[in-house]
């Protein structure tokens, strides 16, 4: 057995969109992530089914890995041959550490590369609306650590120089230590009138920006109760944001979905919401085994009048299956039907004119394909393909705690009425009480069978778009919140 490879990548500030391509691909083959807090979890997603997952993250009053164990963990699991992402967030050269961990790495021969990120100090301020630097307001620019090898909580820095030689100044993770660090910035020469804009989990859909000045921005953050993960950004550049904020002007801003997931695959309404300004948690995540074909009804295909997709994965098997066995698709003169607009885009994929379920007609012999899950139950009197097992891949329970606990979810979106018995089962297998949870948040289903199916568990609903489209779901978003959810009042 070969020594394997290490890949320490920067994740960027939140935002998915923002990893580098040369950090996606490292994912897409590891075999092991160790990945921080602040490294966004949904860049695990594209990691494979039988990657191993470790947190390593660091909270401020506790540590789940000290710095000495990541270093020997790197260097273990490099030495069984295995390809090992480090998952960092920002830039791991910014106050990561990642000196640190390629020291212990080349102190083994293990061989590494390191892959750059944006950090959260230039890209929290442009989400914000703010440039860090510009020809009329800031000419230079800093980061500092706010927090690391402090004396009694307190930053060692060279105040006089921040205060006098700095236009724009991006602290990191100081928000307890706010007043010390105005304090200082004023004895030594920063006008107490110098604009401060804190900036909470930038470039996620929960952003939450602070503005004031030295002079008042502590009281202020005391009283909204502003926390970490934030940067304290101080400069005269901080002015231009009334003109140039964008981020926050998205429709979706400030919306927390919880999305019940059907497929193991990446979701277009995920990437449309997100797209659109939502912070968007997918739930609950699955994996699929390849089930045997069905040789005798792939013999009599030609027969049924309809033939209802649960997922589009379910197309691609169905029809990897035929192609397999040389079965002629011309054979298939049936409707065909999806549970889902992402099903039936797969099916639109392949030339075909597919409808949603909520079209199909009573009558005619009738096939079944997907996984089995309980959604085909009642169709007992329709024919069923079972293309493949699928089943909630729990190791990423773990991962969907943390993702819960840092978010404050405030609506629920059910896509089809397939993604809502399996939801609510995980949600009750990962210990939520599905009726207290919903209770003040606001339930969204896609389509009139998808509300039935809430109604049917006892849960109430708050609504659905007027088409069970992402376009259509965006809009009914962006309208007013009901001030009382029927599931609250």
């Amino acid at each position: 057995m070969g020594t394997g490879k290490v890949f320490l990548v920067g994740a960027g500030p939140g935002d998915v969109g923002l990893i580098t391509v040369k950090g996606l691909e490292a994912i897409k083959q590891a075999e092991v992530i160790l990945y921080d807090r602040l490294a966004n979890p949904k860049l695990l997603e594209f990691a494979p089914d039988n990657c191993e997952l470790i947190y390593g993250g660091k909270l401020p009053d506790r540590h789940f890995l000290r710095q000495e164990n990541i270093n020997d963990v790197l260097v273990a699991k490099a030495l069984e041959g295995k390809t090992v992402v480090r998952l960092k967030g920002g830039d791991p050269g910014v106050f990561g550490r990642v000196g640190e961990e390629a020291e212990a790495l080349a102190n083994h021969q293990i061989p590494f590369e390191i892959v750059p990120g944006i950090t959260s100090g230039m890209a929290a301020p442009l989400y914000a609306g703010i440039p860090v630097t510009h020809r009329e307001h800031a000419e230079s620019f800093t980061v500092v650590t706010a927090h690391d090898k402090s004396q009694e909580g307190k930053p060692l820095l060279d105040w006089a120089s921040l205060a006098r030689g700095m236009d724009t100044i991006a602290f990191y993770m100081g928000v307890r230590n706010l007043p010390y660090i105005c304090e200082n910035l004023v004895a030594h020469g920063k006008p107490a009138e110098t604009p401060v804009i804190l900036i909470q989990w930038g470039t996620f859909g929960r952003q939450k920006t602070l503005q004031g000045t030295l002079a008042d921005i502590a009281a202020k953050a005391e009283e909204a109760k502003f926390s970490n993960p934030a940067i304290i950004l101080v400069g005269y550049v901080a002015s231009l944001r009334e003109k140039i904020s964008w981020f926050e002007k998205k429709p979706l801003h400030g919306r927390q979905i919880l999305l019940a997931r059907t497929s193991e695959g990446e979701s277009e309404l995920a990437k449309e919401l997100m797209r659109q300004g939502a912070d968007v948690i997918e739930f609950p995540r699955w994996k699929r085994i390849a089930a045997p074909v069905n040789e005798e009804i792939m013999g009599t295909i030609s027969s049924y009048q309809k033939i209802l997709f649960t997922s589009p994965e379910s197309i691609e098997e169905f029809f990897t299956a035929l192609k397999n066995h040389g079965v002629d698709i011309r054979k298939i003169t049936a409707d065909l039907f999806g549970f889902s607009i992402k099903t039936i885009n797969a099916l639109k994929e392949r030339g075909f004119v597919p409808a949603l379920i909520d079209e199909m007609s009573d009558g005619g012999k009738m096939l079944v394909v997907g996984d089995g899950g309980a959604q085909v139950q009642k169709y007992d009197n329709a024919d069923f393909w079972k293309t493949s097992d699928k089943k909630v891949d729990e190791q990423f329970f773990s991962i969907f705690k943390r993702m819960m606990d840092d978010a404050d979810v405030n609506t629920v979106v059910f896509p089809s009425s397939a993604s809502v018995e399996p939801f609510i089962t995980a949600l009750q297998k990962f210990g939520i009480e599905t009726e207290a949870f919903l209770k003040n948040v606001q339930v969204v289903g896609m389509g009139k069978q998808t509300m039935g199916e809430v109604a049917k568990l006892g849960l109430a609903e708050s609504g659905m778009p007027k088409k069970a489209t992402k376009e259509a779901l965006v809009e009914y978003l962006t309208g007013p919140w009901p001030e009382k959810t029927p599931a609250n009042r």
